[in-house]
């Protein structure tokens, strides 16, 4: 299969999600070392994503889902991981002539019938990106680390939501961290609750639906009803 896809940012409070596809004819062409990129350090990630973005023979497409689409009532998380790894195949395969009419490719399955999201995401390729030739793709769980195609990807795809993360911190440099974004992370919560507390209303880049931002907000304006 010449190209593997996935997703990083799918779970946190903060934030965008991001989904990366790699194409290549052959996987020999990617670096040694890749893996999981949960597996790996994050000075690790950096190197492996920085040689596949350099070298000519490998082709990256990457699709950013902000957090306005992600609270959006209308859709879904499934079908934004969908639409994500549509856009990054349809990114990395465009101007591509491959010899064959068929491009088939592998994704880290986002839902837990990997057969339906496999099919859901050929389907978008097509009606959403009109992409040609036509695909043949397969999802499986655990992709990320049985595939050296899926792995690359998931190493861009985590490198781009570290950056983004990255970017979150400076922007709101005046609180000590955003942490990593996640609702396990007690980094990510008391920075939502000192926003909070500041201005009364969750900062731009919090997922407003997720119940960790929504538990933050309530229980700011019951602490402001209270000193009544």
């Amino acid at each position: 299969m010449p190209f593997g896809v996935d997703e990083a940012g799918k779970g946190p409070a903060l934030g965008s999600m991001f989904a990366a596809a790699v194409y290549c004819d052959d996987s020999a062409t990617l670096p040694d070392g890749i893996a999981d990129s949960k597996r790996l350090t994050p000075d690790r990630r950096e190197e492996l994503a920085t040689t596949i973005r350099g070298d000519d023979r490998i082709h990256v497409g990457v699709a950013e889902i902000p957090t306005d689409r992600i609270d959006d009532p209308e859709t879904d998380m499934n079908t934004l991981a969908v639409t994500a790894h549509a856009e990054a195949i349809a990114t990395a395969v465009a101007g591509l002539e491959p010899e064959t009419d068929t491009i088939s490719g592998l994704c880290d399955a986002c839902d837990t019938d990997a057969d339906r999201f496999a099919k859901r995401v050929a389907d978008a390729c097509l009606e959403e990106f009109q992409l040609e030739p036509a695909l043949e793709i397969e999802a499986r769980h655990g992709a990320d680390d049985d595939s050296t195609l899926v792995g690359a990807a998931s190493i861009v795809a985590k490198v781009e939501r570290d950056t983004h993360v990255t970017a979150l911190a400076a922007e709101y440099d005046a609180y000590d961290t955003v942490g990593s974004g996640y609702p396990s992370d007690p980094n990510t919560r008391e920075f939502l609750e000192s926003y909070v507390d500041d201005h009364d209303e969750l900062p731009p880049c919090a997922r407003e639906s997720w119940s960790t931002c929504e538990d933050v907000l309530a229980a700011a304006q019951q602490t402001g009803l209270e000193q009544f």
